[in-house]
């Protein structure tokens, strides 16, 4: 008997249409899914805890030998609405910014607009928990990235998307999260790894009314927001923001 492939993926909103392929399709008896922060798959990948992750795009530097094995990720064409920076004030009075604990990817992304894009100088600080979101006042403004950038949305006045920025400074799409392996996969298998997101975004309508519980729009979030798929601008997107990073 094969062992079940292990596969590790973020619980935010955004990857309910790739977990429901594989949860509820064929493919669910081959596979072991674990659920965690960004940061934490990368580190069981690189210890061989799981052999497929959904990994942030910034970890990629520091994985050897890695694969991109799909054609789908978490990205988008423009605004992202669950990645920003919240405050009090506008942008030229931000002084401080708190940054989320649980993506490297949108940490980096967010140094990155300050300097090249909004040409802000500010002090960064590294968030420890979820604390750090009741300090966003005055001019400290934070970082907030899935879920709960969602539901933060109504308590602050200014709200700087990440996407939106990258769009207006680079004029491409961005992507956040990729699957990856650092070993060679059952060739058998990833056939059917890529039918299974096909099937749980043929389902989106079904995820948008059973995840309807945010004040913010779902049907806004999963058909515009966010893309799934991993198109030739996405990849070229990828290789711009790496190139950035290593320049950092």
């Amino acid at each position: 008997m094969e062992r079940k492939i292990r596969i590790g993926a973020v619980s935010y909103l955004n990857t309910k249409p790739l977990l429901y392929g594989l949860q509820h399709g064929p493919i669910r008896d081959d596979i072991e899914l674990t659920l965690d922060y960004p940061s934490n798959l990368v580190k069981a990948l690189k210890n061989d805890q799981i052999d497929i992750g959904l990994l942030p795009v910034a970890a990629l530097l520091d994985i050897s030998d890695y694969q991109i094995v799909s054609d789908y990720c978490i990205g988008t064409e423009g605004e992202v609405a669950s990645v920003c920076v919240f405050s009090e004030v506008p942008l030229d009075e931000i002084d401080t910014v708190l940054l989320d604990y649980q993506s490297r990817t949108s940490v980096m992304l967010c140094r990155i607009l300050f300097a090249k894009h909004w040409k802000k100088s500010v002090q960064f600080i590294n968030a420890a928990d979820e604390t750090y979101i009741d300090k966003i006042k005055g001019n400290v403004a934070g970082l907030v990235i899935g879920d709960r950038a969602l539901r933060i949305r109504d308590r602050f006045k200014y709200i700087y998307d990440l996407g939106l920025g990258w769009k207006e400074m680079t004029g491409m799409p961005f992507v956040f999260a990729v699957w990856v392996v650092k070993k060679q996969i059952n060739t058998r298998f990833m056939p059917s790894f890529n039918e299974a997101f096909g099937l749980g975004l043929s389902k989106i309508n079904l995820i948008i009314k059973d995840n309807d519980e945010s004040n913010y729009p779902m049907d806004m979030y999963f058909r515009k927001n966010i893309s799934y798929l991993l198109t030739e601008d996405m990849r070229a997107s990828m290789t711009i923001f790496l190139s950035f990073l290593k320049n950092i």
